[in-house]
């Protein structure tokens, strides 16, 4: 993929991310591209490695959006759990 298709992966299951967890939206766009992008290489590791199954990366596969929105979804949950004892 090229790094335009990764933004646009990234900008999208980012926010699909945001909308799926819920609450206060504190990133704005750059925080949930970020998210998202990340959040698709960590759920490409997780469908690759735990589930064995294969990712392939382009833009307009099915798999490719449901593990980097599932990443993204993790890493939401992992950083809003990280605030959470921060706070504490």
């Amino acid at each position: 993929m090229s790094w335009m298709e990764w933004i646009v992966l990234g900008l999208v299951s980012g926010t699909l991310a945001r909308m799926t967890m819920g609450g206060r939206g504190e990133r704005g766009l750059i925080g949930s591209t970020l998210i998202g992008i990340t959040g698709s290489y960590v759920g490409t590791w997780i469908v690759s490695n735990w589930m064995h199954g294969a990712v392939r990366p382009r833009l307009l596969d099915m798999t490719t959006w449901v593990s980097a929105i599932g990443g993204a979804v993790v890493l939401l949950f992992a950083y809003r759990v990280l605030r959470f004892l921060a706070r504490r």
